[in-house]
């Protein structure tokens, strides 16, 4: 299981840059590669936020959102596909992760709570009082925890592949991440990103151990994450790691598990995308940015569609 998931994670980061020849990766982006391969941020550096020189990037205008990417990735890695479908009327911030990419680790445990408060203490720096906050699979956590510490910064809430809670993983999806470790990334896109961007090679095996370190542990934020106010949009595949009964339970939470027909709609939405697995699940922009900007865009009005 394992090896599996290494190897899947390794030829998926190479499919997840733009290719205009996958049709997974979309009728949406189908306008052009140049336009991917050109879009230029408005901003980026490094904020100073609780000892981290964290480095950001922000692109396009209008309504705020936020990205946060999954373990061992970057900006370039998790979203170069994705920001060029959101920044044309949105304005869109990606950062880098505590140790990730060009933000260089500290003497910090890495924990989803220091990372969310990180995040927060970004979007003060840029002045940004509220943001739609998406978070893929680590960047999942994040964003719960974002809404869990700082509800105050957060207008709605997307979750792609990501967890509230540590048995949200299918149990062998989550023995995996003990059995893990550096020699499985070796000459992988990981590494090779990871000395590209500056870090120091020979502290790789620590970076990857750092990594793993959050998942290992047992967490368990069922209770704050079904009192979360923002409404939530979460996603996963029928071949995820997530299992449908977590997602489903936080659904029910949100006022799902009712014939809307009867009781109305609730403001909160799941979706479970067919033949489409953890990774698999940022390669379907055709079917996530459409079910996305609609959440975000829409009026959340309860009353069901007639004929």
């Amino acid at each position: 299981m394992t090896r599996y998931l290494i190897i899947a994670f390794i030829a998926a980061l190479a499919s997840c840059q733009p290719n205009p020849k996958d049709s997974r990766i979309n009728a949406a982006t189908s306008e052009d590669t140049t336009t991917h391969q050109q879009i230029k941020p408005v901003d980026s550096g490094y904020a100073a936020v609780n000892g981290l020189k964290m480095y950001y990037e922000v692109y396009g205008q209008g309504k705020p959102i936020v990205l946060l990417h999954g373990s061992f990735m970057n900006i370039p890695m998790n979203w170069s596909h994705i920001i060029p479908l959101l920044a044309g009327n949105r304005k869109v911030i990606v950062a880098e992760m505590q140790a990730h990419g060009r933000t260089r680790d500290i003497p910090r445990a890495l924990s989803y709570e220091g990372m969310a408060d990180d995040v927060s203490a970004l979007l003060k720096q840029l002045k940004i009082d509220s943001a739609d906050v998406l978070g893929y699979s680590m960047g999942g956590g994040v964003a719960f925890q974002m809404a869990i510490r700082h509800p105050e910064q957060i207008r709605r809430l997307v979750i792609l592949s990501g967890t509230y809670a540590h048995d949200g993983w299918w149990p062998d999806a989550e023995a995996s991440f003990s059995t893990m470790n550096a020699d499985m990334f070796r000459g992988s896109p990981i590494e090779k990103q990871y000395d590209s961007l500056g870090n120091d090679p020979a502290h790789f095996d620590d970076y990857i151990k750092k990594v793993l370190s959050m998942d290992v542990k047992s967490y368990d934020w069922s209770k704050e994450a079904k009192n979360i106010k923002a409404p939530i949009f979460m996603a996963i595949g029928d071949a995820d790691g997530v299992r449908y009964e977590h997602a489903l339970a936080l659904f029910r939470a949100k006022g799902g598990g009712k014939m809307g027909d009867m009781h109305g709609l609730p403001k909160s939405r799941l979706a479970i995308l067919p033949g489409t697995t953890h990774i698999g699940m940022m390669l379907r922009t055709d079917w996530l940015i459409p079910m996305v900007t609609d959440f975000l865009d829409s009026d959340l009005n309860p009353a069901p569609p007639m004929f």
